[in-house]
């Protein structure tokens, strides 16, 4: 079931329809793009497609990741304090308190700190700085869809490499000659995580390459799950996380990197050739001060944690297979029940999913895990629609 709505940004363009997972674009028929302006990279982008925003009333959304829960008040209050005449005046281009904040809880410096307008744009300069070499990266087959598509944008090599029967990362795969090797942990779309010690083995093997962790779920693992601790040891790993999940800044849009220096040195250069004010003044003073606040963090991950496990036990008793899942979501399948035609029903309920039409995992559901109250109505749907 698709929703087509007008746009404005151009009288070429008539319409864009909205399906779960896929954007669609449909041309004016009286009029063509003349695209002869185009640089060559252009035409051969396949752009990424994000979560659906839909304009549904009563809707229980759990198709794009966000947490549940709103950011810390100390963040909301931090925000207002700059909505006054400093506005005027540009934001620190280092976003220093932010940075030291970040190194404080990580017990690194700030030289070891690098941040961004969300994370997507912490690893587009990644991709920039560190993974464009003359040999292909490293990365799996089912992953992070904005990988393959900053390879495009970058002129960046690349491999894919198959998980398992099981949909794990199996580190002995990636022993082989690669220009970097960047993966998300928990994985993304299906949220399994690798531990530790497996990730030290990789660096071990690849002392030669980056190996750049992107932990965007890791606040919804293990305490002790994420790789930071490896940074003393390891000076060819980057870890890069967001605010947006863990710290329900989804709408701040904050990033940041954490490594050695030299490679933290490599971003800034980059990113002082791009954009050297990407954090605003909201930006900086609500997101250190979600930081600091740990206690709301602690409080808020362990809510969704709990709400995880109780919804991947109620999904496992009406016939769902559920990976394991160390993120703020779970990735599903039904044995007699089409992915598509369950996703289509539940919108029709106003519950939307995310379905990927992807070899391998097209019959997989990505559920983002909602408050208690969310994940009981989507129980119920389902218990509906099976019969």
């Amino acid at each position: 079931m698709g929703m087509c709505s007008a746009v404005v940004f151009s009288p070429l363009w008539r319409f864009a329809c909205y399906h779960p997972g896929l954007v669609t674009i449909t041309r004016n028929s009286e009029s063509t793009m003349n695209n002869k302006y185009w640089s060559s990279v252009v035409g051969k982008l396949t752009p990424y497609v994000p979560g659906e925003q839909p304009k549904l009333a009563n809707l229980v959304k759990l198709n794009t990741n966000e947490n549940p829960y709103g950011p810390s008040p100390r963040a909301i209050e931090a925000i207002a304090g700059e909505t006054g005449a400093n506005l005027r005046l540009y934001p620190d281009p280092n976003a220093d308190r932010l940075k030291q904040a970040i190194a404080a809880l990580h017990s690194l410096s700030a030289q070891q700190v690098f941040v961004g307008n969300g994370s997507d744009e912490v690893l587009a300069h990644v991709f920039m700085a560190l993974l464009n070499h003359p040999q292909p990266i490293l990365f799996p087959d089912i992953t992070y869809s904005f990988y393959p598509v900053y390879c495009q944008l970058f002129g960046v090599e690349y491999i894919a490499v198959p998980l398992s029967e099981s949909f794990e990362i199996r580190v002995d795969d990636y022993r082989q000659a690669n220009g970097g090797i960047i993966f998300p942990n928990p994985n993304a779309p299906t949220g399994r995580l690798l531990a530790p010690a497996e990730i030290e083995h990789l660096l071990t093997a690849n002392p030669e390459s980056v190996v750049v962790v992107d932990e965007a779920y890791i606040a919804f693992g293990e305490n002790k799950a994420s790789t930071i601790p490896l940074i003393a040891r390891y000076s060819n790993l980057l870890v890069v996380q967001t605010l947006s999940k863990s710290h329900s800044l989804a709408g701040l849009r904050v990033g940041f990197a954490l490594g050695h220096s030299d490679l933290i040195e490599a971003l800034e250069r980059v990113k002082n050739s791009f954009n050297s004010y990407p954090l605003d003044r909201l930006a900086i003073a609500g997101a250190t001060a979600a930081v600091e606040d740990t206690e709301h963090f602690d409080r808020t991950r362990h809510a969704v944690i709990a709400s995880r496990e109780k919804l991947k036990q109620q999904l496992a008793q009406i016939g769902f297979e559920v990976l394991p899942s160390a993120a703020n979501f779970i990735f599903v399948r039904h044995p007699q029940r089409d992915a598509s035609e369950l996703a289509t029903s539940l919108r029709s309920r106003s519950i939307i999913v995310r379905h990927f039409k992807q070899p391998r995992i097209d019959q997989f559901l990505r559920i983002t895990i909602g408050t208690d109250e969310q994940c009981a109505l989507l129980v119920a749907a389902l218990r509906e629609i099976l019969g």
